[in-house]
């Protein structure tokens, strides 16, 4: 730069990066030095290719040990899947096997919703196929559709009408899913004793609930696999294990006809409601047990609690009158009164404190048996404060009230029974009489069924037997305790022959039977003050009265039509399911039995001759006192027949006349599980020859 270009200020123009000029390395003769450079291109490579290895090593350490078991479970989920194979549920039959409630196979409609292009219209399409889906059922549907998720349910176990509905839209993203579903063929019999099933088929309710384990069987599994290009294959590792077979203790006939009764007596006497049950008191055994309302299991969700509520187990009342019987027995087996001892009743009534008892009627002087006859709350009351508050309590515990003794019946209340020590006289007096004290219809004919087998308490049982593998297991009678002795069973009952032959009960009496039993009024408590509007009506009894084969209890629940006493309300029903009960059971009369069968000596003049079999030389004592095998009948009158089946404990059923040309069951069969014995007999011309071969 000169100085006349300093002087003007002017400069140079500078090089593009520094002021300083880059100089660049060189080696002999001014040329580079490549090997500088090559060697720091090598050091920053190697440095890259460390680090590179450094964070795979550490990828390959956090994915190997930190996060192991996560990433095999991860992986498992994704490889295997275990499928769970439900187990089919056993079926229940009834005493003589008829089937009251099994399984079958229903159709799940299921959803992909990520393969759904239209939730709207799926969901809508859906619900005008299904019989019961309602706006908010749609809106439902329409939200599980819209979610992006890979599996849904649309509807569980529908009808199959429903499902070839479902299926004939051709909607995509809708399958279906095969699922086992509880049927109760019978719809509304027995449905409180059955109880019902829940849509993951577990039983919710009555001996579905109570034998869930041996019912709901052992479900299989299947292991589903995948490989990387997700081709699905499988194995079974467990088949699945059908449940045991339940056979129960009632008849549908007897259920049917506990059921057609109530049903009308409840509407005819404008009824809330009521309970039969009808109790084997030899073996404890219940043979049917019928509530009003009921239900229908099937669509059990669509009831109401109160419909599908077993009342005769989970309802307490104040069992009125019926309960004399236990204040009877109690002081007749403490000796405190003879059925013939007087009892004053005065004027009919008695008073403590400011409470005034009364009786219906004025009757003065009484016997005891005439108390009980005439149901007389005064002579209860004198008899119970003879007894006192301790022995009182002491007899009814004995005869089960205030406890759970039975494993068959879920949800059982236990009853409302006063401490001894904290009753008073009043007190005292109103449980003499059958009030301040709650029980249930189980309860009461429980105990009347001590009273008729002879003093013994038996565990009420709804199971007969268990069938599991094709082998039977039985359930065998059980005896708690005994309540009274058998002689003052026997004074009791004939005090109960009394009361329906000319006392309370008479509108239970039937034509050719003798019945024991005791009508029951009580009122209801309605806040807190006894109703004169109110009232639970009932009867207990028994029948035959001697070697009785039923209990029977009918309890209605406030009657508002034709009156509202036990006599006038359940009395008859009780007759009519009586009558029934004891045709279909094939008991013969008591009072008045049929003539014995007459065989005439056949002669040509009439022309008739027994049919020709072979009248065998005697009644056969050796095979009748082997117990469980049938005898051979054939040959023999009914009436000899009689007293071969009596002594087996089998009810003849008889069809014709004459001598038995055929039996069922046929001779030799084990008879363990029979109860009644079918007779054919016949009589047939005399052939021209003389007598028939």
């Amino acid at each position: 730069m000169t100085d006349q270009q300093r002087r003007k200020g002017l400069q140079l123009p500078r090089r593009r990066g520094s002021d300083r000029p880059r100089v660049k390395s060189t080696g002999e003769g001014g040329k580079p030095d490549w090997r500088r450079v090559l060697q720091r291109r090598l050091a920053i490579a190697a440095i890259g290719f460390g680090c590179w290895a450094v964070a795979i090593e550490a990828r390959l350490v956090y994915l190997q040990v930190v996060t192991h078991d996560e990433l095999v479970l991860r992986a498992e989920r994704q490889q295997l899947r275990t499928v769970v194979i439900p187990a089919k549920r056993g079926d229940i039959v009834d005493r003589h096997g008829r089937v009251l409630a099994y399984s079958v196979d229903a159709e799940t409609i299921y959803a992909v919703p990520t393969d759904i292009d239209n939730p709207d219209r799926t969901a809508a399409a859906i619900c005008r196929a299904l019989d019961d889906c309602r706006e908010r059922d749609e809106r439902a549907l329409r939200d599980r559709l819209g979610r992006q998720r890979a599996f849904a349910f649309v509807r569980r176990q529908v009808w199959p009408d429903e499902a070839r509905r479902v299926a004939a839209l051709n909607l995509p993203g809708i399958g279906f899913l095969k699922e086992n579903r509880r049927y109760f063929p019978k719809k509304e019999l027995a449905a409180h004793l059955l109880g019902y099933v829940g849509i993951d088929n577990n039983g919710l309710n009555g001996v579905e609930a109570v034998y869930e384990r041996q019912i709901r069987g052992e479900p299989g599994q299947l292991l589903a696999q995948a490989d990387a290009l997700h081709r699905a294959f499988s194995r079974l590792e467990r088949p699945p294990t059908a449940g045991a077979t339940l056979e129960l203790t009632i008849d549908e006939y007897l259920q049917h006809i506990a059921e057609r009764e109530l049903r009308i007596g409840v509407e005819e006497n404008r009824a809330t409601g009521g309970s039969i049950v009808i109790m084997d008191p030899q073996t404890g055994e219940i043979l049917a047990m019928a509530n009003e309302p009921t239900f229908n299991p099937n669509e059990f969700s669509r009831f109401s609690d109160s419909d599908r509520r077993n009342r005769a187990i989970q309802d307490l009342y104040e069992p009125g009158s019926t309960f004399k019987l236990v204040t009877a027995s109690a002081a007749l087996e403490e000796k405190i009164v003879t059925p013939d001892d007087p009892i004053d009743v005065g004027s009919g009534a008695i008073r403590f404190g400011s409470r005034l008892i009364e009786d219906v009627h004025q009757y003065g002087v009484l016997s005891f048996t005439d108390v009980i006859v005439k149901s007389s709350n005064i002579g209860a009351i004198k008899v119970g404060l003879k007894l006192g508050p301790e022995r009182l309590g002491r007899y009814i515990r004995r005869y089960g009230f205030g406890q759970v003794f039975s494993r068959d019946f879920a949800g059982q209340s236990t009853g409302i029974v006063w401490d001894a020590a904290r009753l008073s006289d009043s007190a005292l007096a109103s449980v003499s009489m059958g009030y301040q004290i709650g029980v249930t219809p189980l309860q009461m004919v429980t105990a009347v069924s001590a009273v008729a087998n002879g003093g013994e308490l038996l565990e009420p049982h709804l199971v007969r037997a268990v069938w599991r593998t094709g082998r039977r297991r039985d359930v065998q009678r059980r005896v708690i305790r005994r309540t009274i002795a058998p002689e003052t069973a026997d004074v009791v009952t004939t005090i109960m022959e009394s009361v329906v032959e000319r006392g309370t009960a008479r509108r239970a009496q039937l034509d050719d039977y003798m019945v024991a039993g005791k009508t029951g009024t009580s009122a209801k408590l309605v806040n807190g003050h006894y109703s004169k509007s109110e009232y639970n009506a009932s009867f207990v009894g028994f029948v035959p009265s001697r070697k009785p084969a039923l209990t029977i209890l009918v309890v209605i629940d406030s009657p508002h039509g034709h009156g509202y006493m036990g006599g006038v309300i359940a009395a008859p029903i009780f007759k009519r399911v009586a009558e029934a009960a004891l045709r279909h059971l094939g008991i013969g009369s008591t009072l008045h039995p049929s003539p014995p069968v007459l065989v005439a000596q056949a002669t040509e003049s009439d022309g008739l001759a027994p049919v020709g079999v072979k009248m065998p030389a005697s009644v056969r004592p050796a095979l009748v006192a082997v117990k469980g095998i049938m005898p051979d009948l054939r040959g023999l009158s009914a009436r000899e027949c009689l007293r071969v089946l009596t002594h087996l404990g089998l009810a003849p059923r008889v069809i014709g006349d004459g001598l038995v040309v055929a039996q069922e069951p046929p001779p030799g069969s084990p008879i363990d599980e029979m109860t009644w014995c079918e007779l054919s007999l016949k009589r047939q011309p005399v052939a021209s020859g003389g007598a028939a071969p």
